[in-house]
């Protein structure tokens, strides 16, 4: 019984500090457009003093007011317990899972970018930046472990490890993102049949319903051609592969009365748009198109499910 009350309230803590984060850094990230170094060329370029103070500082800052902020705001309403593990893997079919690495891999891109901007060395901002999202999330999830109603989970710390290092490994190896993460919402049916698990308001909903919530690795075809600066192959073309989850209305399982609903699982095939390989000479457009890059482009795709009903379906257009 413990654990089923466990799931039915671990989706509202983790949502909401994923959420601070990635807000923070697209934050920070506006705030630095209009006096943006542009990374993409030899020139070197002096980078002003105060821009790196300003990253580092505001940036403890939000870190540890934000912790601090859940630590008394929420976690204060629950029983404290000793350090304990607890495993979730089996809960939300995977999806809570994608969003932790999602918001790993989408936070320390951005934070490396703007350690760049603040004229950190390549590799330095690429390993303190790329890892910006795990040390965050991991604090959230060492706060979970204290608490009774919790746990510290190593699902979910395996997935903010991985959505680091899909980050980090190709920045290393390539220079850029070639396998991009990214994500889309369609709000579901299922949030009216219990608002307070999946959100009474469009704003929870998208941090609370997994149903409506898709993943994707988008990949873009240029970046693997050989000789590909002589190619007049679409830059900016890429094929997605996605994945989803459907028919949940509790963690582990749909408890009474949903638990004639279907749980199933969802996979996609996909065409998407790079918007970072789009030319502009606007320092602001670029990073506008490189920070709307996380979302998944809309576009005809092909869907794979494990329900009996229609193991196969076409969209003309999903977002």
């Amino acid at each position: 019984m413990h654990h089923h009350w466990h799931f039915s309230n671990n989706c509202n803590i983790k949502p909401v500090g994923r959420l601070i984060l990635i807000l923070f850094v697209m934050f920070i990230k506006f705030y630095s457009i209009t006096a943006q170094t542009d990374t993409t060329t030899s020139v070197v370029i002096k980078t002003p003093r105060w821009r790196l103070p300003f990253v580092l500082s505001t940036g403890a800052s939000v870190f540890a007011g934000s912790i601090t902020g859940l630590n008394y705001l929420w976690y204060e309403g629950y029983p404290r317990s000793s350090f304990h593990v607890f495993n979730d893997n089996h809960e939300w079919m995977g999806m809570d899972k994608a969003g932790h690495a999602y918001t790993a891999y989408v936070s320390g891109a951005i934070c490396s970018d703007l350690l760049r901007w603040a004229g950190v060395k390549r590799k330095t901002a690429i390993w303190t930046g790329g890892t910006a999202g795990f040390v965050y999330l991991s604090a959230i999830e060492i706060l979970d472990g204290f608490s009774e109603q919790w746990g510290f989970s190593w699902g979910d710390m395996i997935a903010n490890a991985s959505g680091s290092a899909l980050y980090i490994t190709q920045q290393l190896l390539w220079d850029e993102q070639r396998f991009q993460f990214k994500f889309s919402y369609w709000p579901s049916e299922y949030p009216k049949q219990r608002p307070e698990l999946l959100g009474s308001n469009f704003a929870e909903n998208i941090l609370k319903d997994y149903n409506a919530q898709t993943y994707w690795l988008s990949c873009n075809i240029w970046s693997f051609l050989p000789n590909r600066n002589q190619r007049k192959f679409p830059k900016w073309l890429n094929v997605s592969v996605g994945y989803g989850a459907n028919g949940m209305l509790g963690g582990a399982f749909n408890p009474i009365p949903f638990e004639h609903i279907q749980r199933y699982h969802q996979f996609y095939l996909s065409l998407d748009l790079d918007l970072t390989k789009i030319p502009t000479r606007s320092k602001a457009v670029r990073t506008l198109l490189k920070t709307l890059n996380y979302i998944k482009f809309p576009a005809p795709t092909l869907e794979f499910t494990t329900h009996p009903d229609y193991p196969v379906r076409f969209h003309w257009l999903m977002f």
